[in-house]
């Protein structure tokens, strides 16, 4: 048995060959070593250093998030029930009127505007919250209603802040839901259906219990109107280009595959993946702790939460678009037993 310890071999030239070889083998470890640290960092440059976090403190459970669903681009529906253009000609309108913090002038006037486009529209007071209100809509139907909800407020920082997809696309899209869900040839054990855009909904301050402070909508319904709900659709998140949904972690699972399969009947499943994202809390929430089924439809992946580049030129019609279709398919074959 040899080792590169033992002396030179008989016949061999000189001492030194045996550094010369061990010179050699330095000089390829380098270099390999090298060019694993080269392609180290093209990797990194090319998909960001891995890490966690949420949109408020407070707003993310602290469940560690899974990878995020790939993006790619939008399935077209099959069917055309819902208008994906008109919701974002609706989001448009509200990203117009600036930033729109609960409470403000601002979002006061385009409540007013908002409210005219819902069947039966009309607002709620949040108990104890001046200036603070909900817009309601409702096409009636027996039995406990299905609440189909957004909120369109925006967070009151940084300065400029729009919320274009947080939410002026979902609330554009709960609008025009309303519109094709009424057009759905409905029975008398139809279940009625209400749309709900929350006030309130951003905290209107930093804090370090976001359940707390913020939701402020949603809880006051929850509190004024449980037992009139039998479940519950969240639209937040929902209209960016090449949008995908895991399944939110809180969201009733059940109430999940009901809306995966109405994905796969109009074409668009791949915008609704097999997996669950992180857990969240957000105006589904009161719904769940008051025993509710209920889901958020929310891109948790999407890069610009908060920031002044949540604007118009990120939205799709696509992507609104297949949302509202494969909304509109879960109200039509919602079981009436």
């Amino acid at each position: 048995m040899a080792s590169d310890a033992s002396p030179p071999a008989s016949g061999a030239d000189t001492p030194d060959d045996g550094r010369g070889r061990f010179s050699a083998r330095l000089l390829i470890v380098a270099i390999v070593v090298q060019v694993a640290l080269v392609a180290g960092i093209v990797v990194l440059a090319v998909h960001g250093l891995p890490f966690s976090g949420s949109k408020d403190e407070g707003h993310g459970s602290g469940v560690p998030a899974q990878a995020a669903a790939k993006k790619g681009s939008v399935p077209h529906a099959t069917v055309n029930r819902f208008d994906g253009r008109a919701a974002l000609a609706i989001a448009k309108q509200q990203i117009d009127a600036r930033p729109r913090p609960a409470g403000s002038k601002a979002l006061r006037r385009e409540a007013v505007k908002l409210r005219s486009l819902l069947p039966d529209g009309h607002f709620e007071d949040l108990p104890g919250m001046p200036g603070l209100r909900n817009i309601v809509g409702d096409l009636p139907g027996p039995g406990p209603v299905i609440v189909i909800g957004a909120h369109y407020d925006t967070i009151n920082r940084p300065k400029g802040f729009v919320g274009a997809n947080d939410a002026a696309a979902g609330v554009g899209a709960v609008i025009q839901l309303a519109k094709s869900i009424g057009r759905l040839h409905r029975t008398a054990v139809s279940p009625g259906v209400r749309f709900v855009l929350f006030d309130g909904e951003e905290e209107p301050r930093p804090t370090d219990d976001f359940y707390r402070d913020a939701l402020r909508g949603s809880k006051s319904y929850v509190q004024n109107h449980a037992e009139e709900v039998r479940a519950m659709v969240l639209l937040d998140y929902i209209g960016a280009k090449g949008v995908r949904l895991p399944r939110e972690g809180t969201s009733t699972a059940t109430m999940w595959e009901q809306l995966r399969a109405a994905a796969s009947r109009v074409g668009v499943s791949a915008v609704f993946p097999d997996h669950a994202q992180t857990s969240i809390f957000d105006d589904h929430t009161p719904f769940l702790r008051a025993g509710i089924p209920a889901i958020d439809l929310i891109d948790w992946s999407y890069p610009y939460q908060h920031k002044l580049s949540d604007s118009y030129d990120k939205l799709s019609a696509d992507s609104i678009d297949a949302v509202g279709e494969t909304v509109t398919d879960l109200i039509r074959t919602w079981p009436t037993s």
